[in-house]
């Protein structure tokens, strides 16, 4: 995958929009602080730039973070194999200490731990079976672009067993208009999405009437990103103010709510986008099926519960200023900011957890059981 020469957004292989554009020894990110005005993508040279990209949300969204995370280390790699003089365990300790400082960049999202932790299992194996630096720093390099290859995957399989699933529980004789919120689509990871690849899939079946996308407050994921793709694909879709959900919802004009997720516990409690819980509470009054679509990496069973999240919060001057904090100041100075970045919202609102290897399901109990569903996929 290369960056367009003209400097426009590039597309994969399946015409989906493309925030990461590797090749071995280059990274690109598209600067989605930008959209949808502009679309310059960064050259990513180190971890140092990799963590800024991530941390000031260049790049976001749970899966295309560990993937910047891993390339940005795997093209410093690439760049200082030649010239290192260490041992295969000199290289092991340095690749290790960088994907430490990496997910130091945003700890919400589980995904950038879990991928950190893999690769650093990787490079310990190899480690212990060469005395060549180069072996090992090649080992990485090899994982992390199969991160990258096997997200797209994931994401379309996620789509597939989605839109299959929302067909077989939603009784409607007609299409499916469904609700979102932030932006799990090609731009929060490697390509199709998550949530949105679920959308996605159930337009490329002729079977979705409508995506209605959130706002999204305060750094805009939804209007700036999600409808940018929605337009983008030519998807029959609405943009809403967040705190028009219910509103919607009570016209009866939404059959399910869909949205990705930063971190899944063990018993079913998903941290995603603020405002997200909002939606789930709005969701089960109304009567309509709350549902979370998010690949296997996203689901941490060392968490018993959601209230063992760690919650990210965000810079004051993203409510202070407009663009999310880019922009002129619009509330009154000397007012106190509280801002997360994410919140919780209990799996007893979740309906089902739309994952790559199928769907989890309460099964007629009010309680997943994740980690029977995990042990055998």
């Amino acid at each position: 995958m290369a960056l367009e020469s003209n400097g426009t957004v590039g597309t994969n292989g399946a015409n989906t929009l493309q925030s990461i554009c590797y090749n071995t020894g280059s990274l690109k990110l598209l600067d989605q602080r930008r959209l949808p005005l502009e679309n310059p993508y960064l050259d990513i040279q180190d971890v140092t730039d990799g963590w800024n990209a991530i941390r000031e949300m260049v790049v976001r969204g749970a899966p295309a973070i560990a993937i910047a995370a891993a390339l940005s280390l795997a093209v410093e790699v690439f760049n200082v194999e030649k010239s290192f003089s260490g041992s295969s365990n000199d290289a092991a300790s340095f690749i290790i200490k960088n994907l430490k400082y990496l997910v130091s960049s945003r700890p919400t999202a589980v995904n950038l731990s879990d991928a950190a932790k893999k690769l650093e299992d990787i490079v310990l194996k190899v480690s212990a079976t060469t005395e060549k630096a180069t072996s090992v720093f090649q080992a990485y390099i090899e994982a992390a672009e199969k991160m990258l290859s096997d997200d797209i995957a994931d994401n379309k399989a996620i789509g597939s067993h989605g839109a299959a699933f929302l067909q077989s529980q939603i009784s409607v004789n007609k299409k499916l208009s469904v609700l979102t919120h932030c932006n799990t689509g090609s731009l929060a990871t490697a390509g199709y999405g998550t949530a949105l690849g679920v959308i996605r899939s159930l337009h490329n079946e002729g079977i979705l009437e409508i995506a209605f996308c959130t706002e999204t407050r305060p750094f805009n994921q939804g209007s700036r990103l999600t409808a940018f793709e929605l337009v983008h694909d030519k998807i029959p879709a609405t943009l809403i103010a967040d705190s028009a959900a219910a509103a919607l919802m009570r016209a009866g004009r939404v059959d399910a709510v869909i949205v990705g997720a930063d971190r899944v516990t063990a018993n079913g409690d998903t941290a995603n986008k603020i405002g997200t819980y909002n939606l789930a509470v709005s969701a089960k009054y109304h009567k309509v099926p709350f549902y979370v679509a998010a690949p296997v990496t996203s689901i941490d069973l060392s968490l018993s519960s959601g209230e063992q999240i760690t919650i990210e919060e965000r810079s004051p001057k993203e409510l202070l200023y407009s663009r999310g904090g880019l922009g002129e100041q619009v509330a009154a100075s000397g007012i106190s900011v509280w801002n997360p970045a994410f919140d919780v919202t209990p799996a007893s609102l979740i309906a089902g957890i739309i994952t790559e290897k199928g769907v989890i399901t309460k099964n007629g109990t009010d309680e997943f059981n994740i980690k029977d569903f995990i042990q055998s996929a």
